[in-house]
This record gives structure tokens, sequence and C-alpha cells, in this order.
């Protein structure tokens, strides 16, 4: 029996074959060829880290939103900052970076690591992918799932070009309708490639953002959508579910997910109501 053992973050680990020689790979291949050796597999802590690190990230920015940083201008300095969340300098730095990335802060030698304010205040960013019930409670109302319908059936031609799967394929459609107050704000109607399915399921498994479903059942994790953004107007089937007249206009939202490897793992088409959410993006000048 050959024992593997593992390290890493992010996309790229590094992989010890019985302490000889190290392979670095990408853990998603990694998990496609496992099952074809008689193998045990000892995962060290690093791998648990960028778990770890999207938990501290969103503590961090509940913190400098409306916690201990609140009323702070620049976050302390990296060895007080690391030692304050319990984490090494080196895990920090890759999540200020991300930060950084995003706009939340700014780095500069010799001033310290600066507090974006008008960037941290924004509710609703249209280049940061959140869920719709965060994105719901963010703009400051109630938010609910009002249901979720699933269907099986047949690719049309749209949907096959999007997954990259022949047209009449089978597939898997999840609608589902959140509320804010109460009321309609966002449907959304998600398509994956039923070959993706690798354990039985129930509706109640389709109630949790879709990523859960495509991490747990799928084995699969986006991680880069792409999304055409146009106005629309809502048909008699859309006016129905959201409860507003034929012809109101909706934000449409006709997205994408990719996994690491660039495989599309699922189709989205998403529809805002107008007075729940004002959209922002931010662009960095390069």
């Amino acid at each position: 029996m050959t024992t593997l053992s593992g390290k890493g973050s992010g996309k790229l680990s590094v992989l010890s074959i019985a302490g000889q020689r190290e392979i670095r790979y990408n853990r998603y291949d990694l998990l496609r060829v496992l099952p074809f050796f008689n193998l045990t597999f000892e995962v060290s802590e690093m791998s648990t880290q960028p778990t770890q690190n999207r938990t501290i990230r969103t503590q961090l920015l509940s913190d400098m939103r409306d916690g201990l940083y609140a009323a702070c201008q620049r976050l302390p300095r990296e060895s007080v900052l690391a030692e304050t969340l319990g984490i090494s300098r080196t895990q920090l730095r890759d999540i200020l970076a991300s930060l950084e990335r995003e706009g939340y802060i700014t780095r500069r030698h010799g001033v310290g690591t600066i507090i974006n304010r008008h960037v941290l205040n924004v509710h609703t960013r249209m280049d940061i992918e959140v869920e719709f019930l965060d994105m719901i409670r963010r703009n400051g109302h109630q938010p609910a799932i009002a249901y979720v319908r699933v269907s099986e059936g047949a690719a049309d031609a749209k949907t096959a070009a999007q997954l990259r799967i022949a047209q009449g394929a089978p597939v898997l459609r999840a609608g589902r309708l959140c509320t804010a107050d109460g009321v309609p704000a966002i449907y959304c109607e998600d398509v994956v490639d039923k070959s993706l399915v690798r354990a039985a399921y129930t509706e109640s498994d389709l109630k949790q953002p879709i990523f859960h479903f495509l991490q747990e059942f799928c084995g699969v994790y986006p991680y880069l959508d792409l999304a055409d953004i146009r106005a629309v107007a809502a048909d008699e089937t859309l006016a129905e579910i959201l409860r507003i007249p034929v012809g109101t206009p909706l934000l449409n939202m006709d997205e994408v997910d990719y996994d690491i490897d660039g495989n599309p793992v699922f189709s989205s088409m998403e529809y805002f109501v107008e007075g729940y959410f004002r959209h922002a993006v931010m662009r960095k000048k390069l």
C-alpha cells in the first residue's frame, strides 16, 4: 500500500509519495485519479486552509464594517493582526492579498494597510459572487427562500452550447425564488449536466445555494463565472412568478460557471426585481 501525504492551499498543492518525491498537482485532477489506486491519503492541517481562509476573511470584513476595526482607518501591523486572528503571517498575507484585489484595502509600504470604506460600504457588487440571501440581507431586507422546484429534462440548444454537452442530454433544473421581506425579489434557474451528479439527492438538498450541491453531490467546485447582463421585460411566466405586471423591467444575468480547469459546471438565468438592490462594479485602473 502506498501512503500519500499532502499539503497546500488554493489551486495548486504538493503531493509526497511515500516520502520520496514531491509532485505538484491540481487538487481537482487528484480527485479524478485517486479511485484508480490503492492508497491511504493523509491530509495535513494545511489542506483545510482554504476553508479557514474564507472564514477568517469573512470575519475580517465584518470587523472592518461594524466590529473591532469599524472606527479605524488602518488595520494593525501584520504581526499583531496575525496573532489576534490566531493564524500565521503567511496565511494572513494570502487573505490580505484577496481583500486588496477586491478593493477593500490598500497596502502601502511605510504606511500600512488602509481600509477603503467607500468600497467596504457598497452593499451589492456585481464583480464579486454573493449568495442571494446574503445579498438581500446586506441591502437591509429579511431574506427567505419561497420555494425550490426541481425537475429533470433535456438540454436545449443554448444550454448544450453553454455546458458543452450534446443537445438533448439529460440535465437537472432547479428553479429558486428568493423573497425580501416576504416579497419576490430574485428568481433564478440553475441547470446542471445530469452526468455530473454522483449521489442520490432530494429536492431539499437543492434548497441550499447551488455551490453546496455541486460540491457535495457532484464533486465539482466553481472557480469563476462569466455573465451576460442586460435589462429585460417580464414575460407572462416571470410576471406570475415574481408577482409583477407583464412588461416590468428586470435585471437579467445569464451566467455560466467554470471549474479551475475551464470546464463549465452549471448555467444560471437570474432575474432581479427593481427596488431591492443597488448594484455596483469596481474597476481598477491598469
